[in-house]
């Protein structure tokens, strides 16, 4: 029993090196708050931490046996890494493919853009016309203002391909420009709690409540919503200088 939970606890110690060190740098680089809760990126990790800290160590527990020769376990936990390994770097390459990029202010609403929400056309398009603010493989997650083509043939065009399901401005990184630059129409687009259509009526409520807990008004015209995969969250911004005092869950 001993050489068993020797050999396990040695592949669990190797197995959360290796996990803490995936996730730790996806998350220092691209998934800080809110990029994690609004890509709902918990079930791909939970996945990935069932494999790797779970399955894996308990089968070496099952395996491991000090009467088996030496060179049959080592075959038997080569197995297992390599099985671990696999569902290891298809996590990785999941998350990495759905890391966020952007938070874009777009009409009327903040949106979190995952780098698979922008396509290859798109980009190939963003680089032909040096695009300013084009993602790159290193880059990391910024702020930006996404607003329509003042182009109304283009606005139709891309209205019709949003709602259909297809690409949206927020996908188009030739239209990108400075957070800065789109201040004044975010000021024009702040609502109260109470009027934003992204949350029922009771999550309104709790909304309030926890604004007000934190100090902040919760009847002003000060708030919008943050949008991504999972439930948005509540951006709330200093009427003066336009900086994001909070964010709120609504559950």
């Amino acid at each position: 029993m001993r050489f068993r939970l020797t050999a396990m606890g040695l592949h669990l110690l190797a197995s959360c090196v290796a996990l803490l060190g995936i996730l730790g740098g996806l998350y220092l680089g691209w998934y800080r708050w809110p990029g994690w809760y609004l890509a709902d990126a918990v079930l791909v990790a939970t996945v990935l931490a069932g494999v790797d800290l779970v399955a894996g160590p308990l089968l070496t527990f099952i395996i491991a046996s000090p009467v088996k020769p030496r060179r049959v376990l080592m075959r038997d936990v080569a197995v297992i890494a390599t099985i671990q390994l696999i569902a290891l770097g298809y996590g990785t390459v999941s998350l990495w493919h759905g890391r966020p990029l952007y938070y874009a202010f777009s009409e009327d609403v903040l949106q979190l853009v995952q780098a698979y929400d922008i396509e290859d056309a798109e980009l190939a398009i963003a680089r032909k016309q040096n695009a300013p603010l084009l993602p790159h493989w290193y880059s990391l997650p910024r702020w930006i203002w996404a607003p329509l083509p003042e182009d109304s043939a283009e606005q139709d065009k891309i209205m019709a391909s949003a709602i259909s399901g297809g690409s949206d401005v927020i996908s188009m990184p030739r239209y990108y420009k400075p957070w800065d630059a789109g201040l004044p129409v975010l000021r024009s687009r702040l609502k109260k709690i109470d009027d934003l259509r992204y949350f029922a009526g009771n999550e309104r409520k709790l909304l309030e409540a926890r604004v007000r807990a934190a100090g902040l008004a919760a009847d002003q015209p000060n708030a919008i919503a943050l949008t991504g995969r999972g439930r948005p969250l509540l951006a709330v911004f200093d009427p003066a200088n336009l900086k994001i005092v909070g964010l709120f869950k609504a559950q």
